[in-house]
């Protein structure tokens, strides 16, 4: 059996078979192909490896700030105003029994009248008990019922702030006792106390607990 090959067809192409003639391809040629075609993939899957690991090293972009939770999200404490009990009380509702427990003569009706300009009710004026008489060593000693603590007793130490503040539970009734000390000479100026009056008014910031939408 002979081979021939036509005429123009340059060798790429033969002529094979007994029966008739068939022309077939160079096996090269697709093997080439599937080469190339096998380096795209490769340099694709490639290229995804490296997005994935990007991802991996910084926390997934945008997507993880989706999943994850919102900056400030959680219970805050967020401040209120409310008013003190103490802004509540007048001087004209508290009724200041005024004693002397110093040796100097003069003293509680001198702080009484001043109390009573300055808007207070007056009680009781006269010298100390012997409880107390001689034994209070600062400028004043106020006294109430124990009701009295955070309501009637700061609006009258607004008049006289060195003074030590003391309750007594046993104690009927609303009336408070300023005892004059050793220590003292007078009461603060109606200005200071006109200053602090309008403190005890101001509102009073209290921390509140918030859950924030997240």
């Amino acid at each position: 059996m002979s081979m021939l090959t036509p005429p123009g067809m340059g060798g790429q192409y033969r002529i094979t078979g007994d029966k008739y003639p068939r022309m077939r391809g160079h096996r090269r040629r697709g093997r080439l192909v599937l080469g190339l075609v096998a380096s795209a993939a490769a340099l694709g899957l490639t290229g995804w490896g490296t997005l994935q690991l990007i991802d991996v090293f910084t926390g997934g972009g945008k997507k993880a700030e989706a999943v994850g939770p919102k900056a400030g999200c959680g219970t805050r404490a967020t401040p209120s105003a409310s008013p003190s009990a103490a802004a509540t009380v007048k001087p004209a509702q508290i009724t200041v029994n005024v004693f002397n427990a110093t040796p100097r003569s003069g003293l509680a009706k001198k702080a009484a009248d001043e109390l009573k300009k300055r808007g207070f009710k007056i009680g009781d004026v006269g010298n100390a008990t012997k409880e107390f008489d001689k034994k209070v060593k600062g400028t004043g000693l106020l006294l109430g019922p124990a009701s009295s603590l955070n309501t009637s007793l700061p609006v009258l130490a607004t008049q006289l702030s060195t003074a030590e503040r003391r309750t007594d539970a046993a104690r009927k009734g609303t009336e408070l006792d300023l005892i004059i000390g050793t220590g003292y000479k007078s009461l603060n100026s109606k200005a200071d106390a006109d200053k602090a009056l309008a403190a005890l008014a101001a509102p009073q910031p209290t921390s509140t607990s918030s859950k924030q939408n997240c």
